[in-house]
């Protein structure tokens, strides 16, 4: 299995009610739904939530003592659909996926299961990725949950109010018949600290109750008239439900602070941020203590009114403070106000950014502003305001004075641009290098690219790929174009997509699809073993054995399941020779129907996951061990850097000569090879210089090959000074024998 492993970690999750529980942000949402008595958790792992789907697979031991269900989705789709349970019955159900890209593709069943509603407790589990560290598209999950009717948390970064927010979820969910989303920002993911554990619980109600006591409601079903009835019962039953229940739990947090003539509004999940920003503004403390009042909205969405009244009354002005645009929540802030005559004064984005990540940098902007508005006494005075609060910071802890620090335009300048790319040795790179030999041929292709690691194939060196429009859509995303060949075009549209994709959703949406349109597109099926963009998970093709889940379902048998007829599958794409016949067959042939052709090669990263502890571990032990690693011959090497521009290697470089009459840099090398061969492959298949050589490196060697290792060096050493004799001596006599 590739699955990151977190054997070790969920037996925390055992340990009993009143331990001090600690570990990071994703184990911590695990014991939550322990805690809390789910009956079922199913999702699609995807950044920055990927490693929750991995910790759960890793604790399904437990689950089942517990008596609650666990598996790896097909997709968010089919984990979002599967909250139906939750609909009739009063069971506990989880899922999880990376947001908006997830919650995008489950849509359609959200939407129908928020207009339903639920009579046990429904959380969705989302991990936002917004922000500039982002790999997606920029949009945040308030919009849908604004726009289903679907209550969003948005609890601090601290693991008790992470755990918490679990628990609240569910009951919330319960008390008003409503899905509820849970949204944890990477901070909160990846964060870590400590809470006090309670008492895991076996679901009150079991799936297998539920099997055995079938039950129906027709007014639960999305169709007319209940459908027309569910708008008005989400307005006068689940809102007025949801408001009292946040009110009466007190969801949402308060804190008080000197200035009250001004207070901040923020989102829940921006709390650390916007109090390290204060404390750098000398207006909060390490302890997290603001002279300016806070409500913190740990509950996004609904805006509970009266909190908001009972918060701004009497204030001259509030702050604001949520990511990305549109400014959901400030224009939901004037209407209150508004409405109620309330004459305090919201800023947000006219002091702070429109969009982006809003860092402590941003923040410590914006607040400035604000404060220098309506608090102009907070920079009149060199002195230190003292916090209202009776902690004291411990006397060891020295707080060093801010360090100036160049700008951004300065140190850009000096860094070389670093785009992402391809891990060192991976078996996607002479994919692309084999593609941009092809096209050398047969001229450039229109490409349409997929998500995942293939998508790097869009940078340089190899400039492949014009639109991404989903996972697992790249087939889709080439549909309009199978109507060039129709028109006599000469040419053919080709579509890339990983195996994750494929299952996901490639194999019906692009596959038989292009089958059943008879589309003359080329399909190239990344098949590196795992859904390895996401973190290394098995899927159906999985060339391992998982004692949970059914692997080993090839590619190719699922493709001419559905019609495809003209299929070459290549189990090492490190053959460049091969990839680019197999391209150039797929783009030569005039046969009607889809071409697909499967590039099969293990994830290198998950590999070397695998192969490095074992290797170590033999070395360690006396047990003869032999690596591989290729190099450049400096001697050989013309310093054209073909090479890098077909390649694009990590570990391939630059490096001196070490040749008076060769000032340019010849290509080298570093530490990182992983010994692939693709260097030496795409060398030979590009017709480049032949100075790539294999070495082998032996650990732990037998009583033969030392002495065999010892005859050799014997040998060179001889042959090295007879050479250094012979140059001495036409040195001294360089016209000796000369005509």
């Amino acid at each position: 299995m590739a699955e990151r492993s977190f054997a070790k970690e969920v037996e925390q999750l055992r340990v009993p009610a009143g331990t001090e529980f600690r570990g990071e942000g994703i184990l911590a949402v695990t014991k939550a739904l322990l805690e809390s008595g789910v009956s079922y958790v199913t999702g699609y792992q995807g950044s920055p939530i990927s490693h929750l789907m991995d910790v759960l697979a890793d604790a399904q031991p437990i689950l089942n003592e517990l008596g609650a269900y666990f598996e790896p989705a097909a997709s968010e789709a089919a984990a979002a659909a599967a909250l139906s349970a939750s609909v009739n019955y009063p069971v506990r159900g989880a899922v999880t996926w990376k947001s908006t890209v997830g919650t995008n593709v489950a849509s359609d069943a959200l939407a129908n299961l928020a207009s339903g509603g639920v009579t046990g407790g429904a959380l969705i589990i989302v991990g936002e990725d917004y922000g500039e560290g982002s790999s997606i598209m920029q949009e945040r999950t308030h919009a849908f949950a604004m726009k289903s009717q679907m209550w969003l948390l948005d609890p601090k970064p601290h693991l008790p109010s992470i755990v918490k927010a679990v628990h609240d979820g569910f009951a919330l969910s319960e008390a008003t018949h409503t899905p509820v989303m849970l949204q944890l920002r990477i901070r909160s993911c990846h964060l870590h600290g400590s809470f006090i554990t309670q008492e895991n619980r076996r679901p009150a109600y079991s799936l297998k109750d539920a099997l055995e006591h079938p039950a129906r409601d027709l007014n639960r079903i999305v169709l007319p008239p209940a459908s027309f009835l569910h708008e008005k019962e989400k307005l006068e039953k689940r809102w007025p439900a949801a408001v009292r229940f946040i009110t009466e739990h007190g969801l949402n947090e308060f804190i008080d602070g000197d200035l009250d003539h001004i207070g901040i509004v923020a989102l829940g999940g921006l709390t650390n941020n916007v109090l390290r920003a204060l404390k750098k503004l000398e207006q909060a403390d390490i302890f997290g203590t603001s002279r300016v009042p806070m409500h913190i909205l740990n509950v996004a969405y609904p805006l509970v009114e009266d909190e908001v009244v009972r918060f701004c009354s009497g204030k001259k002005a509030v702050l604001m403070i949520e990511e990305g645009q549109p400014d959901f929540l400030e224009q939901n802030l004037n209407t209150i106000l508004r409405r109620r005559g309330i004459g305090t004064a919201v800023h947000g984005k006219d002091l702070l950014p429109m969009g982006g990540d809003y860092t402590v940098a941003a923040l410590q902007k914006g607040i400035r502003g604000f404060l220098e508005l309506h608090h102009p006494a907070a920079f009149a005075s060199p002195v230190a305001v003292s916090m209202p609060t009776t902690r004291k910071a411990p006397q060891d802890i020295a707080v060093p004075a801010a360090q100036a620090m160049p700008p951004a335009a300065a140190v850009s300048a000096l860094l070389p641009p670093r785009p992402p790319g391809l891990c060192v040795g991976c078996p996607e790179r002479p994919i692309f290098s084999s593609m941009k030999l092809v096209e050398q041929e047969l001229g450039m292709h229109h490409v349409s690219a997929d998500i995942g690691c293939h998508l790097f194939s869009i940078m340089p060196p190899f400039n492949l790929g014009a639109t991404t429009m989903g996972y697992g859509l790249g087939g889709s995303s080439a549909s309009a174009f199978a109507a060039g060949t129709q028109l006599g075009a000469s040419k053919k549209a080709v579509a890339f997509m990983g195996d994750g994709g494929f299952w996901h959703n490639g194999l019906t949406s692009g596959i038989a699809n292009a089958v059943f349109n008879r589309q003359d597109n080329v399909f190239v099926i990344v098949d590196n073993n795992y859904s390895a963009a996401t973190g290394g998970q098995d899927i159906p093709s999985s060339r391992a054995v998982n004692p949970n889940r059914s692997t080993m379902h090839p590619i190719e048998r699922a493709v001419r399941g559905v019609g495809v007829e003209w299929v070459r599958t290549l189990t090492r794409t490190y053959d460049v020779n091969g990839m680019r016949d197999a391209l150039r067959a797929a783009l030569s042939d005039k046969s009607p129907g889809p071409k697909v052709v499967i590039a099969q090669s293990e994830c290198m990263l998950n590999r070397q996951r695998r192969e490095k502890p074992a290797k170590a571990k033999a070395i360690q032990q006396g047990e003869r061990v032999l690596k591989e690693r290729f190099g450049v011959d400096a001697a050989v090497c013309s310093g054209d850097h073909a090479c890098m521009r077909v390649s694009g290697c990590p570990s391939l470089t630059l490096a001196p000569s070490g040749d008076a009459l060769k000032p340019d840099p010849v290509a080298s090398v570093d530490e990182h090879c992983v010994a692939c061969g693709h260097c030496g492959e795409v060398a030979d298949a590009a017709v480049l210089c032949p100075s790539f050589y294999k070495a082998h490196k032996v650990h732990n060697p037998g009583s033969g090959e030392r002495w065999l290792n010892r005859w050799r060096r014997g040998v060179l050493g001889w042959l090295q000074a007879r050479q250094k004799r012979e140059r001495a001596a036409r040195a001294l006599y360089p016209t000796e024998g000369a005509p």
